[in-house]
C-alpha cells in the first residue's frame, strides 16, 4: 500500500508539472505564448519561445485538482504551434518584432542600443503577441545578463553530467525527482554546491553566467526547471539541443553533438571577452566536441571537466588520447569520478573559493553516508 501511495503521489505531481503551462490561459483557450528564459550581454540578448493555439477548458471541469490537471494535460497534448504570429520583445527601450515559424517557434536576437542597468543580472522583458482574428497576448520573460565583474563563463551539459538520467531512464529520473527527497538520487552528489561555487567564483561575488544544454526536447522544460529548483542548483537559461520528431522544417532529427556545437559557438561569440569552462560526461560525445572547441578558440577554454559514467577501458583510453592532444594548450581536460575531484581542480586554479570546495566535500560525504545507511537499513 505504501508503494501504491508513492506512485499515486508521483503521478499526481508529474501531471501537475506537465499541466502547469496551461494554467496561464485560465481555461479560455485560444492563442498562448510560452517564452523560455533568455540570456545575453550588454550588446545583444537571445530569447526563444513558442506560440500555441490551444483548446478551451470545458465548463464542467473544476478550476483546480487532479481532474483539472488531467484536462490540461490533454489540452497540452493536442495544442498546436501557431504559425505567422507577430512577437514583439521589449527590454529597457530596446524592441524587436519577429514572426513565428510554421511550428510556432520564435527566436529573438535583440541588439541592445539602449544600455541595460548593470546593477542587476536578471532583467524582465515584455512580450506582445498579435495575430489576425486573435486577442493580443502579453507575457514576460527573464533574461540573464552577467554583471561587469563576471570573470568566467560556464557551459554545462545536463544529462548524466548534472543529473542521473541515462537517456533511456527518463521515467526513473522523474520518479526520483517527484517522489524521493530532492537531494537523493536525482542530482549527482555535490553538484548543487559545485555549481554554486562556480557561479560565485573565488571572490564569492562573481555571479558568473552558467548556461545549461540538454539532449532533451522543449517539452520537458518545466520538469528540468523543477529539478533545478528542488536541488538548489543555480538557475540559468536551459538551452535544449533539438526538437524531437520529424517535421517539414526538419525532415530528419538533428544530430545532438552538431547542434550542441552551434549553441556553444553562439554563446562564445556573445560573451567574447570571457574565458570559459566546459562541463560534460564521458558517455556521449562531449570530450570530442569540447576538444574541437579548444582548438578553434585558442586560449579561450580554460578547463574541460568530464564526469566519468561507466568504466569502458576503450572509452577512457580515447579520452586520455584527447587529453594528450591538448597538452600543448593552456586547457586541462579533467576526467573525474565525482564532484570533489572537479572542485579540487577548480580550487587549485582559483575558479572557486576554499569555502566552495569545503561545501562540495561536505555534501558528497553526506550523500555517501546516507547511501551507506540506506543500504544497511535494507
Amino acid at each position: 500500500m505504501a508503494w501504491l501511495r508513492q506512485w499515486a503521489s508521483f503521478v499526481k505531481r508529474l501531471v501537475h508539472v506537465i499541466a502547469k503551462p496551461m494554467k496561464r490561459d485560465l481555461g479560455r483557450g485560444g492563442m498562448m505564448v510560452h517564452p523560455y528564459r533568455g540570456y545575453g550581454s550588454q550588446h545583444e540578448v537571445f530569447v526563444m519561445g513558442r506560440v500555441f493555439r490551444q483548446a478551451a477548458l470545458g465548463r464542467a471541469i473544476p478550476r483546480r485538482g487532479m481532474l483539472r490537471d488531467t484536462a490540461d494535460v490533454a489540452r497540452r497534448i493536442f495544442r498546436r504551434g501557431f504559425a505567422g504570429a507577430e512577437v514583439e520583445l521589449s527590454l529597457g527601450g530596446n524592441q524587436l518584432c519577429v514572426t513565428t515559424d510554421r511550428d510556432g517557434y520564435f527566436d529573438v536576437h535583440l541588439p541592445i542600443s539602449h544600455a541595460l542597468p548593470i546593477d542587476v543580472s536578471w532583467h524582465v522583458a515584455d512580450i506582445k503577441v498579435q495575430a489576425d482574428g486573435q486577442s493580443t497576448v502579453n507575457a514576460q520573460v527573464e533574461i540573464y545578463v552577467p554583471p561587469p565583474e563576471a570573470d568566467l563563463l560556464v557551459i554545462s551539459d545536463i544529462d548524466d553530467t548534472v543529473m542521473f538520467t541515462g537517456v533511456a531512464e527518463k521515467l526513473k529520473m522523474l520518479y526520483r525527482l517527484f517522489v524521493r527527497k530532492p537531494h537523493r538520487r536525482t542530482a549527482f552528489p555535490g553538484v548543487a554546491s559545485l555549481y554554486q561555487a562556480l557561479h560565485r567564483g573565488g571572490s564569492e561575488k562573481a555571479e558568473r553566467p552558467i548556461l545549461y544544454v540538454s539532449r532533451g526536447p522543449w517539452a520537458i522544460y518545466e520538469v528540468l526547471e523543477a529539478f533545478f529548483q528542488l536541488n538548489r542548483i543555480p538557475v540559468g537559461p536551459i538551452l535544449f539541443l533539438r526538437e524531437w520528431g520529424v517535421s517539414l522544417r526538419h525532415p530528419w532529427p538533428r544530430r545532438a553533438e552538431a547542434h550542441k556545437r552551434l549553441l556553444i559557438d553562439r554563446m562564445l561569440a556573445l560573451f567574447d571577452e570571457l574565458p570559459c569552462i566546459l562541463i560534460g560526461d564521458s558517455g556521449q560525445h562531449d570530450p570530442e566536441v569540447y576538444s574541437d572547441i579548444v582548438r578553434d578558440y585558442p586560449g579561450r577554454i580554460k578547463a574541460i571537466y568530464i564526469r566519468r559514467v561507466g568504466r569502458n577501458p576503450e572509452r577512457e583510453q580515447a579520452i586520455q588520447n584527447l587529453r594528450n592532444q591538448l597538452a600543448d594548450t593552456d586547457c586541462q581536460l579533467v576526467l573525474a569520478a565525482d564532484s570533489v575531484l572537479i572542485a579540487e581542480h577548480a580550487r587549485a586554479q582559483g575558479y572557486i573559493s576554499a569555502r566552495g570546495l569545503h561545501a562540495v566535500k561536505r555534501d558528497v560525504a553526506a550523500s555517501y553516508l546516507e547511501t551507506v545507511n540506506e543500504r544497511s537499513a535494507n
